[in-house]
């Protein structure tokens, strides 16, 4: 199942807050150089660095086409590259490297970050956001129903699980010897969602997309319902029928010395 602009957008506003509040522990003072946005999907978090830095030639990367297809549409005047953002370096020192909410779906992220930042130029800035999710209901429950069904043949072999996020410390290890100062942190994210279908179609945009592309499509809505009768179950309707969605996200910023 291909990444999908559309499914990815109707949750535009949650998605977008993550990006603002990384733009926002960006310098104000960044040295003169190209602005990156690494993983820019549908061109959501590029428009915040195109008002953030007018004038500075921002480029987006994806390796997705209906991604880089509605980032086009969107920003028509910016340059938007389709590559493999694990083998992608800048051709010169860039001023800032901003990546929301893409490192988490590549190898060794960690090690990703600190070849990176040997593409900064001094006082250049490599601004990370990452989904810190996995132990949280929403995707505990996408191996329940892996699992459950009559389709858990599918997953015989293993489920896409994809293992922990890296710690702090891991982060401040790998590039602390290549920056100037090192700042990571967490924020808890509660998004107030319809009923627990909203939840379900959330996820269906990221990560629940691993554990459809197994299955055949004629399979797609038995086990789709099995995962949202959970999802029901995990997150208890408040006192407006709502339901509260529960989402960590890891914080990075590095500033080259």
């Amino acid at each position: 199942m291909a990444w999908s602009a559309a499914q990815y957008l109707k949750f535009e506003d949650e998605r977008t807050r993550p990006a603002r509040d990384l733009l926002a522990q960006v310098p104000a003072d960044l040295v003169a150089g190209t602005v990156y946005d690494l993983g820019c999907g549908p061109g959501n978090s590029t428009e915040l660095l195109v008002e953030r830095f007018p004038g500075r030639g921002v480029r987006g990367v994806d390796n997705a086409g209906d991604m880089l297809k509605a980032a086009r549409k969107r920003l028509p005047g910016v340059d938007f590259v389709e590559c493999d953002l694990a083998k992608w370096r800048p051709h010169e020192p860039a001023a800032l490297l901003f990546a929301n909410a893409v490192f988490q779906w590549l190898p060794d992220p960690v090690a990703l970050m600190a070849r990176l930042v040997e593409g900064l130029r001094p006082g250049g800035v490599l601004a990370v956001q990452m989904p810190d999710n996995r132990n949280e209901p929403s995707h505990l429950l996408m191996e329940e129903s892996a699992l459950a069904g009559p389709w858990r043949g599918a997953f015989a072999a293993g489920t896409p699980r994809r293992g922990p996020m890296p710690a702090p410390a891991a982060c401040f290890d790998a590039l602390n010897p290549k920056a100037a100062r090192v700042d990571v942190w967490h924020t808890v994210y509660n998004h107030p969602m319809a009923d627990a279908a909203a939840i379900v179609d959330w996820v269906k945009a990221t990560g629940l997309r691993p554990y459809l592309d197994r299955l055949p499509a004629g399979e797609h809505d038995a086990f789709l319902a099995d995962y949202e009768n959970r999802i029901a179950n995990a997150y208890p309707p408040m006192a407006d029928g709502r339901r509260l969605l529960r989402f960590p996200r890891l914080f990075i910023i590095a500033v080259k010395g």
